[in-house]
C-alpha cells in the first residue's frame, strides 16, 4: 500500500472512531433536571438553562452529538422579541431514561402526551417527588403558556427571563399532573400557576425546586 492510500485509510478510521466516540450512549431524549440552578429562577437566561440541560445530559451519556435545550419561554423586552418553549425543543419524539416515550411530536406533546409522575423522569432515571410526597417537588418552571408560547409583555412570568433569584415570578407546570383542584391548570404539565417568586426559598413554597424540563432539539 502506498503512502497516499494508508493516509486515507488512516484518516477513515480515525474519523469513524470519533464518530463511534460521539455517538450517545443512552436513548434519553427528555428529563427533568435533577439539580437546581443554584440560585433559585436565575439560570443567566435561556443560554444558562441550556448550558445545565447540555451538562446533565453529557454526564449521563445522552449528550455527545445531540443538543440539549431548557423547555422555557422569555417575554420580550425593548430589545428582544419573545422566545416560545415549543420552538426551542425540535421535532421529537421524545423518550425518558428508560426508554418510554413521553411524546412523538410538539403536537403530541401539547396535547395528549405521556409525561406524568412515572415517566416524567430526572436524567439519573429517578422519580421526582409529586404533590402527595415530601418534600413536593412538583412546580417545574416553564414560563409559557399551555400551547407552549410565550406570555405577553407585562406580568413577569419568567422571573426576568430566567435572570432573578429574588423579586418577581414566573409560570411554572405540574408534571405529576395534579394540584389542589381537579381542573386544567392543575393537570397541566407546563401551565399551572405563577411562582410566589424568584428564590429557590419562594419556589419550595408552594411545592417547586427550581427543576427544569430538558429535551434533545437534535
Amino acid at each position: 500500500m502506498n503512502f497516499r492510500k494508508w493516509a486515507l485509510v488512516a484518516s477513515a478510521t480515525v474519523l469513524t472512531g470519533c464518530m463511534l466516540l460521539d455517538e450517545p450512549k443512552s436513548p434519553m431524549t427528555f428529563f427533568i433536571t435533577s439539580v437546581d440552578s443554584g440560585k433559585g429562577a436565575d439560570f443567566g437566561g435561556l443560554a444558562g438553562a441550556d448550558a445545565l440541560c447540555q451538562k446533565l445530559a453529557n454526564e449521563a451519556g445522552a449528550g455527545g452529538r445531540r443538543t440539549w435545550r431548557a423547555y422555557l419561554s422569555t417575554q420580550a423586552t425593548a430589545d428582544t422579541p419573545a422566545v416560545n418553549a415549543r420552538d426551542r425543543i425540535g421535532r421529537g419524539p421524545w423518550v425518558n431514561a428508560k426508554g418510554v416515550v413521553i411524546a412523538s411530536s410538539v403536537a403530541e406533546l401539547h396535547g395528549n402526551n405521556n409525561l406524568n409522575l412515572q415517566t416524567a423522569l430526572t436524567d439519573k432515571g429517578v422519580q421526582l417527588n409529586g404533590r402527595t410526597q415530601k418534600p413536593n417537588m412538583h412546580d417545574i418552571l416553564t414560563g409559557s403558556r399551555p400551547d407552549g408560547t410565550a406570555f405577553p409583555a407585562g406580568d413577569d412570568r419568567t422571573c426576568g427571563n430566567w435572570t432573578r433569584s429574588g423579586v418577581g415570578s414566573a409560570m411554572v407546570g405540574h408534571h405529576d399532573r395534579a394540584g389542589l383542584k381537579d381542573d386544567e391548570p392543575s393537570r397541566s404539565w407546563n401551565s399551572s400557576h405563577p411562582s410566589k417568586a424568584c428564590s429557590i426559598e419562594a419556589l419550595r413554597s408552594t411545592g417547586g425546586d427550581g427543576r427544569l424540563y430538558c429535551f434533545a432539539a437534535r
